[in-house]
């Protein structure tokens, strides 16, 4: 069946069938894990929609309930004894942040009889083996794949690998323990290298040439709403693939912006993905476009902030406007282009400082600059870390001048972090 994308009509339809669950005051669980600054921003979108927004968190014991709400305490691993927990009370939809609150609310969703993804697609999204299964069933461009466990020989699967390949744990997400390998030798180094993290479970997939990309999109009832296409200027070639500059629009001709929005839909269509938010992952060479990875949920954390709808809308409240049932999909971006720098982690070490904020806030074109690390965080960089430095946002005319603008802003900045050895300090 060929995906429909952004088909108005089929919205709107929904829209008006949703009209008598808003008589009262609509009640919404967002299901996340943290309660930084996208979770606020949800909250300051709900108040200002009238929304009644509860938060299911796995870590409620840190949470000081900014809106006064009160969380409920689940755990993201547990669906069964999670959604005891949730059957005392009702809610009109539900929202997820993150890839494994994604699976218990999809879970939440079909006990309260709401819009959501079905639980198998969230599900799937979650497991990259499952899910090159199903892209390949459905005809997608896949690379060639075996799943493997850490307590095989290793050098047996290193000679059954395709070269050059990438290996990735299933258990981890965001480049987390990806590594590239362009030989045995360099398949070995990065299978054991994986295994102390504490994995069960390797993909072991062909290295895809070509430039990556990133869209965003809603799904409603099957119907896929794109809202951006992230071009990332830097070469995610390996052997590690940190991800730092996002931009958008795209500066791709239109004949590659349709096929990777179209290849989008096919994938969410394959996952079996229908009423929610979506970021996918994808690459283009001269093959075409192929699917990397397909996620039940929006970007993650502050990246979120790089997207503005008009009149003057974050993310956040765009996906809980569609998760009441409204109809979303004449949303316009707020800027001609904007982007997001992740800024990479250069060395391991103990964060000290950073200098020159206040010069990369006085570039053209620099909306904001987030430090995230603390003081004396230790600092791990990929593929065994998990966080960035911080994050630096633009927005400007053009993707050509967001991208040099955000470049601009990072050489501004100088971080201190000291080494174990520079840390050390001998007791006398």
């Amino acid at each position: 069946m060929k995906p429909n994308i952004s088909d108005p009509t089929t919205i709107l339809s929904w829209e008006l069938r949703r009209t008598d669950k808003m008589e009262g005051v609509a009640r919404l669980l967002l299901f996340a894990a943290t309660t930084g600054y996208q979770i606020r921003t949800f909250a300051e979108s709900a108040r200002k929609l009238g929304v009644s927004l509860t938060l299911a968190t796995d870590r409620c014991h840190i949470l000081d309930d900014p809106w006064g709400d009160g969380a409920i305490a689940v755990k993201f691993d547990q669906i069964p004894e999670s959604l005891e927990v949730l059957r005392r009370e009702r809610f009109d939809g539900v929202v997820a942040v993150g890839d494994r609150p994604a699976v218990l609310a999809a879970a939440a969703a079909e006990m309260f009889g709401g819009p959501f993804h079905p639980l198998s697609a969230a599900q799937a999204c979650n497991d990259k083996y499952l899910a090159r299964q199903r892209y390949q069933a459905a005809g997608l461009r896949v690379p060639r794949f075996f799943r493997a466990k850490f307590d095989e020989d290793p050098r047996a699967l290193a000679q059954r690998s395709p070269y050059p390949c990438v290996l990735k744990p299933l258990g981890l997400s965001a480049s987390r323990g990806v590594i590239r390998a362009n030989e045995e030798g360099e398949f070995l180094t990065a299978f054991q290298r994986i295994q102390k993290m504490g994995e069960r479970y390797l993909q072991v997939e062909s290295y895809i040439e070509g430039r990556e990309f990133a869209v965003e999109g809603l799904v409603t009832r099957g119907c896929f709403q794109p809202l951006a296409i992230f071009d990332k200027p830097d070469p995610l070639e390996g052997p590690f693939f940190e991800e730092t500059i996002y931009v958008t629009p795209s500066r791709e001709p239109d004949a590659v912006q349709h096929e990777l929005l179209e290849t989008t839909a096919r994938a969410l269509t394959a996952l079996g993905l229908d009423h929610g938010p979506a970021h996918a992952e994808l690459r283009y060479n001269t093959a075409g476009a192929w699917i990397l990875e397909v996620a039940a949920r929006p970007i993650g954390g502050l990246c979120a902030r790089a997207l503005r709808f008009l009149p003057d809308r974050p993310l956040e409240e765009l996906i809980l406007r569609h998760a009441l049932g409204e109809n979303v999909s004449a949303s316009v971006p707020a800027n001609p282009a904007s982007g997001v720098m992740m800024i990479p982690i250069p060395k391991g070490g103990m964060y000290q400082s950073v200098d020159g904020i206040d010069e990369a806030l006085a570039t053209r074109g620099i909306e904001d600059v987030v430090i995230t690390a603390k003081k004396g965080q230790h600092l791990v960089p990929l593929p065994e870390g998990a966080s960035y430095l911080g994050f630096i946002f633009a927005r400007g005319e053009t993707a050509e001048q967001v991208e040099s603008a955000i470049r601009t802003a990072h050489a501004k900045l100088k971080f201190e972090i000291a080494t174990a050895l520079e840390t050390f300090r001998p007791v006398a």
